[in-house]
């Protein structure tokens, strides 16, 4: 059997190359060649092309034939309208961005994502609502088309946000950093609950290496994968900070005012709940994470040790304006806590509402219920 990996050097793909050899595949890869990944054995066959296009993808794909295709990289709609000439399976990758209330959680009514957000829950309509998840949505309808006409056998993954080693998005290296700074507070929105679904790179190639695993029960279907186990934002900096040997202060401020975290929030858009449904990927394909959430992050933190990203200096700048904000907001919310605590309140007790008489016969018990 041969597969192609399109993509392939990013946080999942040498999890993905490397597990469809221990399958039985023939493995090739197809990238731009602008990275490459030591992870995947240099007998891997590299296809110099760009994805993003369809004139290009057509041109690197001439004359070459898969049993599957894998596209984790480039524009998928493109992608989906090349590779019916040249496979039998096509496992795509998206993202939540498509869903309608992922940036605008006013859209939708009561306001917010429905938690946990299945598969089926409601798109973005249009384009002018928010682009880039319009376009996301097309594109895996584009994908769904090219199988109802038999074009392939289509299954298509939505991503959520992925950590790990090799990942260009640097949330878990800036989180790092101020504890590398000894920073003494981080402020984050509403005490840091909010839940964004998290997956590890390792964990989310092995959903999609199930679907590669079950084709006919794949066939046709879209499916969210993450890590089972979901941490808050506020968990998030706790065991990063375990794994750094730091500790750090959390200062709750409400969403609106939390300006220093918003580079923490999806989009930098508010710190609403976004929680995949996992009941599908787990009971149809029978997901479990191979790799435990804490240790997995944990191993992220010691491959950024020991593998320290060359990031751009507008990084540091933006690392810094951080520092600077949470260092004015936090005098004044130590100055608000101060003003509320003098406000006269005392604790009540908890009681449940059922009665629990003492005696038989009693109409209501000792505290009048």
């Amino acid at each position: 059997m041969k597969a192609l990996v399109i993509g392939g050097t990013g946080p999942t793909g040498p999890f993905l190359v490397n597990g469809l050899i221990a399958r039985g595949y023939d493995v090739s890869i197809l990238h731009r060649g602008t990275h490459d990944s030591e992870e995947i054995p240099a007998s891997v066959p590299r296809i110099i092309g760009d994805p993003h296009f369809r004139e290009t993808l057509a041109e690197a794909l001439a004359g070459r034939a898969f049993d599957l295709i894998v596209a984790t990289y480039g524009r998928i709609r493109y992608v989906a309208e090349v590779a019916g000439d040249h496979c039998d399976r096509l496992i795509t990758i998206g993202g939540a961005p498509g869903y309608r209330g992922v940036l605008q959680p006013e859209k939708l009514f009561p306001k917010g994502l429905q938690v946990p957000l299945p598969e089926d829950a409601p798109m973005v309509p249009d384009i002018n609502e928010f682009r880039f998840g319009y376009l996301v949505r097309i594109s895996e309808e584009v994908v769904m088309k090219g199988h109802a006409a038999g074009h392939y056998s289509g299954t298509h993954f939505r991503y959520p946000v992925v950590y790990g080693p090799r990942q260009v998005s640097h949330g878990v290296w800036g989180l790092m950093q101020r504890f590398a700074d000894k920073r003494p507070h981080i402020v984050l929105p509403e005490g840091g609950l909010t839940l964004t679904t998290h997956g590890y790179s390792e964990n989310v190639a092995h959903a999609v290496l199930l679907a590669a695993q079950e084709p006919e029960v794949a066939a046709g279907q879209i499916y969210n994968c993450a890590d089972e186990r979901q941490f808050t934002l506020a968990q998030w900096v706790q065991v990063i900070g375990e794994a750094m040997d730091g500790e750090i202060e959390i200062v709750s401020v409400p969403d609106r005012y939390a300006y220093s975290a918003r580079s923490l929030m999806m989009f930098y858009g508010p710190a609403d709940h976004q929680i995949f449904d996992l009941y599908k990927v787990k009971a149809e394909l029978g997901y479990r994470d191979p790799v435990d959430p804490v240790e997995a992050l944990q191993r992220t933190v010691n491959w950024y040790r020991e593998n320290p990203p060359v990031v751009p200096e507008q990084f540091a700048t933006d690392l810094a304006e951080n520092y600077s904000m949470e260092d004015d907001i936090v005098p004044a919310y130590r100055e608000a806590c101060a003003k509320w605590s003098k406000i006269d309140h005392f604790a009540r007790d908890y009681h449940h509402s059922y009665p629990h008489p003492k005696k038989p016969g009693l109409s209501k018990d000792h505290r009048e219920r």
